[in-house]
């Protein structure tokens, strides 16, 4: 009988062991996966669950202190009840926060509150049994669903530099194959003691984190709000890239219909987020009028008003010519022939200037591409004659204006369009100065091959598709369809949907973007989802997709 006794206790001894050594291992584990996960939310609902498996509670709340003084729910769980608030739930713990001190004094009655102000672990029998702590709410809620709450284990979570950032509170210890609710044991409590730590650790470098991450990125706003304040023409396009670009990448991932041999990961998603978001972080030092310059005479004011005012004067001359004639007509005494002939020659010399003023004003616009001809009567006007202020004589149009306005196509001159692309090399120069981490240490060769070529003849590197990854590739399409169908730039109006897919499908056929991507672009319908919040509803027209170049259907 005594062997039989002992061996009995020696098996439960041994039983106990195996469950704490059990235990143990899993704390272990649990605290290597709270250090590698990366949303808060999902970081707190582990951290409830995790302290609900390790103690066998059946349910449990993690509460946060905030800066407000008080404990705010985060996450509620109770099994038996498949009630579930909070964390990654569509339900949110929306729970009046519990005040740490009422009246200026210590809210002692809620357990909770008193575990955080007194940094100890309550370990309680049976709540309606307890002295001391206003369990009023916990009943109500038992009477209003059925539970019964007993056992409570209510935990500081305390970090590395000794502050109560939470509390971890758990309930009913479920023991055996009846589930029958028990107190929570030494060991839980040692168990969730240490498992509180690891999570308080844990929860502080996660919120640190985000918080270098929402400071980071409010320095990128900060960069670009700087941009948009120097040309606001070009402030929306470092918000619409970003979105367009990660658009086209989540299409390009997902399993869908996915680019062969391309995925990502949540890292390489903020990896390319905060690329797309510092692509153009070089225009910080480009000149605004360069970057702004709407026509082709544009320096900080527009020259064709002084090209205006030398009209005047050339009509001027010309009055005062055939004013002079008719007075040297009159004076040889010259009939009225002579003088309706005079006349009729000054009214094709108004005439002439009238039609030459309105040619530069358009030539001057610089939408479509000019004809060799038009080019040459540029140069032609530009050699007319005129008397300036001074009484010097010179040629009507200066080399610099005959330069800008013979300008082939667009409104940039070719050192004004280098001063332009000048600003990608910036763009790296200024991003490789940074120390980054080792997940976001692509982020210059992601911002920085936007405007590199699949066939290698892009700036600035003249890299081609094989040395460009999949996000560049995508950034550079995202950013010429943005500027294509852009309704905000000084120099063009925004392009249709057709027409910014027509061009486009020409340079995925011309080597310049990745045909792949531009494929899926279109397939995916990116193009469609994006003019739908980007673009104006006259710039969505109907797309043939079968005539898009580059694309068969």
């Amino acid at each position: 009988m005594e062997r039989a006794t002992y061996e009995s206790d020696n098996g439960d001894a041994e039983h106990a062991a195996q469950d704490v050594f059990r235990r143990l291992e899993q704390l272990n584990a649990i605290g290597a996966a709270l250090s590698a996960e990366r949303d808060l939310d999902r970081l707190l609902e582990n951290i409830l669950v995790a302290a609900k498996t390790i103690t066998n509670a059946d349910g449990g709340t993690l509460y946060r202190v905030t800066e407000e003084g008080t404990l705010r729910f985060e996450i509620v769980r109770t099994s038996s009840l498949e009630y579930y608030l909070g964390g990654t739930s569509s339900a949110p713990a929306s729970f009046y926060p519990i005040r740490l001190y009422l009246d200026g004094k210590p809210n002692h009655g809620m357990v909770a509150a008193y575990s955080a102000l007194t940094g100890k672990t309550v370990n309680i029998a049976d709540a309606y049994a307890a002295e001391g702590f206003d369990f009023s709410g916990t009943k109500a809620f038992d009477a209003k669903t059925g539970y019964r709450s007993k056992s409570f284990l209510t935990v500081p979570m305390r970090n590395h530099e000794n502050e109560i950032i939470g509390v971890l509170q758990l309930i009913n210890a479920m023991r055996g194959a009846t589930a029958e609710v028990v107190p929570f044991s030494p060991a839980d409590q040692r168990l969730a003691e240490s498992l509180a730590s690891q999570a308080a650790i844990a929860l502080t470098n996660r919120m640190l984190i985000d918080q270098l991450e929402r400071l980071f990125e409010s320095f990128i706003g900060l960069i670009n709000a700087a941009i948009d304040e120097k040309s606001p023409y070009t402030g929306g396009h470092c918000q619409r890239v970003p979105t367009l670009t990660m658009m086209l990448a989540e299409a390009a991932a997902d399993q869908s219909n996915p680019l062969p041999g391309f995925s990502m990961t949540e890292k390489d998603r903020y990896e390319l987020k905060i690329a797309a978001l510092l692509h153009d972080c070089g225009k910080i030092t480009t000149p605004v009028h360069v970057v702004d310059k709407a026509t082709k005479l544009e320096t900080i004011f527009d020259r064709i008003h002084l090209v205006d005012t030398r009209f005047e004067v050339l009509k001027r001359d010309a009055e005062i010519a055939l004013l002079r004639a008719q007075a040297g007509l009159a004076a040889r005494g010259a009939g009225r022939e002579a003088m309706l002939a005079a006349e009729e020659q000054y009214r094709l010399r108004l005439r002439q200037l009238d039609e030459d003023r309105a040619f530069l004003r358009t030539c001057n616009v610089g939408g479509e591409r000019m004809r060799d001809a038009d080019m040459e009567r540029v140069r032609a006007i530009g050699r007319y004659r005129w008397t300036d202020v001074a009484g010097h004589e010179a040629n009507f149009l200066t080399e610099n204006e005959v330069q800008n306005l013979t300008i082939r196509a667009g409104t940039l001159a070719t050192e004004e369009r280098e001063i332009i692309n000048h600003h990608i090399v910036s763009t790296i120069r200024m991003l490789e100065a940074l120390p980054w981490p080792k997940h976001l240490k692509n982020v210059p060769e992601l911002a920085g091959g936007h405007h590199e070529r699949m066939d290698g003849k892009g700036y600035p590197k003249g890299l081609t598709g094989e040395q460009m990854s999949v996000q560049a590739r995508a950034m550079g399409i995202a950013d010429i369809f943005e500027a294509l169908t852009a309704k905000d730039r000084p120099y063009k109006k925004g392009k249709t949907l057709s027409e910014s897919l027509e061009i486009l499908g020409r340079m995925s056929e011309s080597g310049h973007v990745d045909p792949a991507l531009f494929r899926l672009f279109v397939q995916a319908k990116v193009y469609r989802r994006y003019a739908e919040t980007f673009l104006d509803p006259e710039q969505i027209d109907e797309v043939d997709e079968s005539r898009i170049p580059g694309f068969s259907p």
